[in-house]
């Protein structure tokens, strides 16, 4: 039985990967359900209609994430 449920991604951060198929992994802030945003890693299709399977970051874990992504000079 699947069980529905709904999310908005509050803000895009980051594009961290992208794969020969189009699919990006990305870095964004997700409210699921009406619930708490919460910073998520996760796999999207190229039209954003489906995505991976992903994981959720704890603020430092996203801190330090963020602190890398900006000594990067080719985003």
């Amino acid at each position: 039985m699947a069980v529905e449920f709904k999310y908005e991604v509050v803000e895009r951060i980051a594009v961290l990967s992208e794969s020969s198929k189009g699919w990006t992994k990305e870095l964004n802030l997700i409210s699921w359900n009406d619930r708490e945003p919460k910073y998520d890693i996760r796999e999207w299709s190229p039209d954003g209609s489906k995505m991976g399977k992903g994981i959720t970051l704890s603020n430092e874990e996203v801190t330090q994430l963020k602190k890398a992504l900006e000594t990067r000079s080719d985003i």
